[in-house]
């Protein structure tokens, strides 16, 4: 279909009719285009249930979103109220956790003058834009999230709260508050994103096209196993190697990691399908010919495990150093992460006034207060 034909379409399309995809679609970009906004977006963040990020955590989204950040336009959140809903104990420490996350986030490359860092308590009206999309979902629906189901059997939970039970909803809500393209995730939160985007179209086709549908974007090593072995790193596990680890830690940490249980001596030909020395020293070691060198002695039965991590601790080490480093230096910067959580806040709490104007105009839920009312409403 010719591209000028297709336009015309679009635009002779009243508002309030179920549009096909691809008029969705071109009138999307040409609000893109009204807004100035020619780059597409990043949303993506961390519940702060921890004071540290880990190696799995890096290969999971971090590395992504250092490499994405000059692309496309990034949104990054602290999601203080998903921590709710499996956790209302302990709380005092969510402060001191959000402050150590952020300082991870500077220490692996993540620009704050590139990327919004923001608290998503500090912005409420995403959690009005969350009520919308609990419209569109049916309980059942809701019920299918294969993580939920893994998270209420983790926590030995007789069943989920409604916290919980809507909890992906509510990250569609983060995702789609500033019209998220892109959400660099882990592996098991892509079925979040395609409830996310069944939300984005089911609100598109009922009202008007307000929202892009986003895609999910999975690292290179999507799941770094632990240290021990098993299939996930987790700090309450006990596991993982964290971004802020001396190199001592380092060192105590993979001496100790398993390998091959079927190899009791270095002569024995050794397993590198699934060994976690290995899948570390592919994910981490820049010494791509050592790494193949050590990888066929190792199947041959001519080089030991201790030999193996050593050189795997060097190249941690190696890998780490710089994290240590930059870390270090925003730390001692009084002041640095307040500054960037009011800042990047202020900036997507905007977004977010704004997209929840657009769809209550698409709903025709204006009655009563105009659109600088809701925009004025901060």
């Amino acid at each position: 279909m010719p591209g000028k034909m297709s336009l015309q379409a679009t635009i002779r399309v009243a508002p309030r009719e179920p549009l096909a995809p691809w008029a969705q679609g071109f009138l999307i970009w040409e609000q893109m285009l009204r807004d100035g906004r020619v780059r597409k977006r990043i949303l993506t963040g961390d519940r702060p249930t921890s004071d540290a990020f880990h190696l799995g955590n890096y290969v999971g989204t971090l590395a992504n979103r250092v490499r994405l950040q000059d692309q496309y336009e990034t949104f990054l959140l602290l999601a203080d109220l998903h921590l709710l809903t499996t956790r209302t104990s302990d709380l005092e420490e969510v402060g001191h956790n959000i402050h150590e996350l952020v300082l991870d986030y500077l220490s692996v490359g993540i620009d704050h003058n590139k990327t919004t860092i923001y608290l998503q308590s500090l912005v409420p009206e995403v959690l009005e834009l969350a009520w919308i999309f609990m419209s569109l979902v049916s309980v059942p629906r809701a019920q299918r999230i294969p993580s939920l189901k893994e998270v209420v059997r983790d926590l030995k939970l007789d069943t989920a709260s409604m916290a919980l039970l809507s909890y992906p909803i509510l990250q569609a809500a983060d995702i789609l508050m500033v019209k998220g393209d892109l959400v660099p995730v882990g592996k098991d939160q892509l079925s979040h994103i395609e409830l996310t985007r069944e939300i984005a179209r089911r609100f598109n086709d009922t009202f008007a096209p307000v929202f892009p549908v986003p895609e999910g974007l999975v690292g290179t090593v999507p799941t770094l196993p632990g240290t021990d072995g098993q299939a996930k790193m987790g700090k309450s596990l006990g596991n993982a190697i964290f971004l802020r680890d001396d190199a001592e830690t380092v060192k105590r940490k993979v001496m100790s990691m398993y390998t091959d249980p079927k190899r009791i001596r270095a002569d024995i030909p050794g397993r590198i399908q699934g060994n976690p020395v290995f899948i570390y020293h592919d994910a981490f070691n820049d010494d791509r010919a050592e790494v193949e060198d050590l990888k066929a002695r190792y199947r041959k039965g001519k080089v030991g495990d201790v030999e193996v991590k050593q050189k795997l601790i060097a190249a941690l080490n190696r890998f780490l150093e710089p994290i240590r480093e930059r870390r270090a230096r925003f730390a001692a910067e009084k002041g640095l992460v307040e500054a960037i959580l009011s800042g990047g806040t202020a900036k997507a709490r905007d977004e977010c006034l704004q997209t929840l104007s657009e769809a209550r105009e698409a709903m025709g839920l204006t009655y009563f207060r105009g659109r600088h009312d809701v925009l004025g409403a901060k």
